[in-house]
């Protein structure tokens, strides 16, 4: 039991009791392979009940160059450093039992509970580690665990210019977007780097904005000093007490947002989403998985779908609601770039459709009626379809 100081005493500090599993752990990081040029390496801070949660992936989930980590039952671990996910040759997989018994120990640190009856258990762990949990029979090739960490320190959008995330241009369209109070959708793969960048650009808003964030498990982490989180709650075992993302977003609009930021559009919490974004709620954004900027009008479909929309009022609310779509991709070399900005529109059946700034400079767009100017002016753009937008 260690103490440590809080506001009280007389000099405006007392001592509290800390237990030791809250106290801070301390890990030896795993050697780099091939490295020895002496830079400091970045450390993602533990509490010694986590790093025991996590037993032998404790040292590379407080790696700071580690993504994500992923073990294949005996098959072994594989280690993601912003490169692509690697084999660690030097890390020999326990008994299937004792991972078995991991797994359920990580999930426990998460207030979640995984046997026969819950086989797959997503949860968060501490600030934002994310880990997904599979048993067999379910996985045929033994207990699977996948672990997503956050970055230690979050990146700016001058700090992603300098890593090449943007073309020629780009940021400053982004920044206006922010400073326009654009409604955006950020698309991509898994791991593509959308909740980096929607975070890195969300950090840019108005300081006096009271931003509401609304994800399914806690990922985004935001450099602004007025911003809340809300996290979805799945049922219990006895199927009770689940709080779903289209709740979420119901309840939030009680609470005053400025911009209203759902982490991930998967369900039918789009047409929550949407209904908000519709009125009145500018500055927002949500994240959804797409493959190309072409797929996102077709996503957004089957999703709406799922909600009970027809394809007409999901094009119509887009495209009244989203003013940019922005879409990230990881190359094949492991790098995270904003492959391309679009705008959502109608084509001459009336379906929704969407064009690409790249290919409208070119000149390539045909066969659509767009419903706003060139979204270079994406201030004026955004004052045109709504006057009221400050």
């Amino acid at each position: 039991m260690s103490y440590g100081s809080a506001p009280g005493s007389a000099s405006g500090q007392r001592f509290v009791a800390r237990p030791a599993a809250q106290r801070a752990a301390s890990l030896t990081l795993p050697p780099r392979a091939a490295v020895d040029d002496g830079t400091v390496r970045s450390v993602r801070s533990l509490t010694r009940g986590q790093a025991e949660a996590f037993g032998p992936l404790a040292a590379f989930v407080a790696d700071g160059e580690v993504t994500d980590l992923f073990v294949n039952g005996a098959d072994g671990l594989y280690v993601d450093r912003g490169k692509g996910a690697e084999r660690e040759e030097t890390w020999l997989a326990p008994s299937e039992r004792a991972l078995r018994e991991l797994a359920v120990r990580i999930v426990a640190a998460g207030g979640r509970h995984l046997d026969e009856s819950a086989p797959c258990v997503d949860v968060r762990i501490a600030d934002g580690i994310r880990v997904h949990a599979v048993l067999p029979p379910v996985s045929i090739s033994g207990t699977l665990l996948s672990i997503r960490t956050p970055r230690v320190r979050q990146l700016t959008l001058e700090q992603l210019d300098r890593q090449a995330f943007f073309s020629p241009g780009a940021e400053e369209l982004v920044r206006e977007a922010v400073r326009a109070r654009a409604n955006v959708l950020v698309t991509g793969a898994g791991g593509s780097g959308k909740t980096t960048f929607l975070s890195a650009m969300l950090s840019e808003a108005d300081p006096r904005d009271r931003i509401i964030v609304i994800e399914d498990v806690a990922e985004l982490r935001l450099a602004h000093p007025h911003s809340v989180s809300l996290e979805a709650r799945q049922a219990n075992i006895e199927g009770a007490g689940s709080v779903p993302l289209e709740r979420l977003v119901r309840e939030s609009l009680r609470m005053r947002p400025d911009r209203l930021v759902l982490g991930e559009c998967r369900g039918a919490e789009l047409r929550e989403l949407l209904g908000a974004l519709n009125t009145g709620h500018d500055g927002g954004a949500g994240t959804l998985h797409a493959n190309s900027l072409a797929d996102v009008p077709s996503r957004l479909e089957a999703l709406g779908a799922l909600a009970g929309m027809t394809q007409d009022a999901v094009a119509r609310q887009t495209v009244s609601a989203i003013d940019l779509v922005m879409h990230v991709e990881r190359t094949s070399v492991g790098n995270r770039r904003l492959a391309d900005i679009g705008e959502f529109c109608l084509d001459d059946a009336g379906r929704l459709a969407i064009v690409s700034l790249k290919e409208r400079a070119a000149g390539d767009a045909k066969n659509v009626t767009t419903i706003a100017p060139a979204p270079v002016e994406v201030s004026a753009a955004v004052r045109r379809r709504d006057p009221g937008r400050r």
